[in-house]
């Protein structure tokens, strides 16, 4: 399997370069859990500057709303209770949450530890014969160099089109409001997925985004603005994510 590096100043200039090297060095093969192929490679994404401008692709399936929900599903557990309804056997929160605490106290203990480590992935659950969902994200780990907060995250798998942005947004959320509390700068961002992919069924999709990509004058035919843009229009989105949400609860 191909092992290839993307990087660049801002999250999206990262992950459209992802893209372009999963479409050009990406090689098929089969995945036969989901009775399909795939396009694959092993990818690190480095982002320098994690809040840089502009710092919302246009390249992800999904809007405003779905981002800011899964910012919420990522920092706030706002689906968390469907655990107790048995509806879902985890949530990437919940294995977070538990976990938070302990990387303040050892980023405060020692700020240059490197023992300030969360696994996500639980071993008891996640390799128990007959699972068919084990956790994507895997392991973050958190540093604090020169006086700034560095988040490298590990996947074990992440979907190229339908997740690595998404996931990525709402890690960074994580990092900044971790950096906030321990009141240090932003450092930089790693994702590392061991298999970075594409299904079979997105193959057009990736080949749509790679050409938008690389046909692109200016970033902002690629790109939003969170700051000035975005921002408002995701805290426009809570209230309706709320009643969503309340909706959801009142359900049998």
């Amino acid at each position: 399997m191909r092992e290839l590096l993307s990087s660049g100043r801002s999250l999206p200039e990262a992950y459209h370069q992802a893209l372009l090297l999963l479409e050009q060095y990406g090689e098929i093969t089969p995945c036969p859990d989901y009775n399909t192929t795939q396009r694959e490679c092993s990818m690190t994404l480095y982002v320098e500057q994690p809040l840089a401008e502009p710092r919302i692709s246009r390249l992800f399936i999904g809007g405003f709303m779905e981002l800011e929900q899964y910012r919420q599903e990522m920092l706030d557990g706002i689906l968390d209770f469907e655990i107790g309804r048995g509806n879902w056997e985890y949530t990437y929160h919940a294995r977070i949450a538990v976990q938070y605490p302990f990387i303040l106290r050892e980023l405060r203990r020692n700020s240059d530890s490197r023992r300030a480590v969360i696994d996500v992935r639980d071993w008891r659950h996640d390799s128990a014969e007959g699972n068919t969902n084990p956790a994507c994200l895997q392991h973050l780990q958190f540093f604090i160099r020169s006086g700034a907060l560095h988040a490298k995250i590990l996947f074990r798998s992440n979907d190229a089109c339908e997740a690595t942005f998404m996931n990525s947004y709402a890690l960074i959320c994580l990092q900044e409001r971790l950096a906030g509390e321990l009141g240090v700068e932003m450092g930089s961002f790693t994702l590392r997925a061991n298999s970075f992919h594409c299904y079979e069924k997105n193959f057009g999709l990736l080949e749509g985004y790679c050409r938008r990509i690389r046909q692109a004058e200016e970033s902002d035919e690629l790109c939003y603005f969170y700051e000035g843009d975005w921002k408002e229009l995701m805290l426009s989105a809570r209230s309706e994510i709320e009643a969503k949400v309340a909706e959801l609860k009142s359900r049998d």
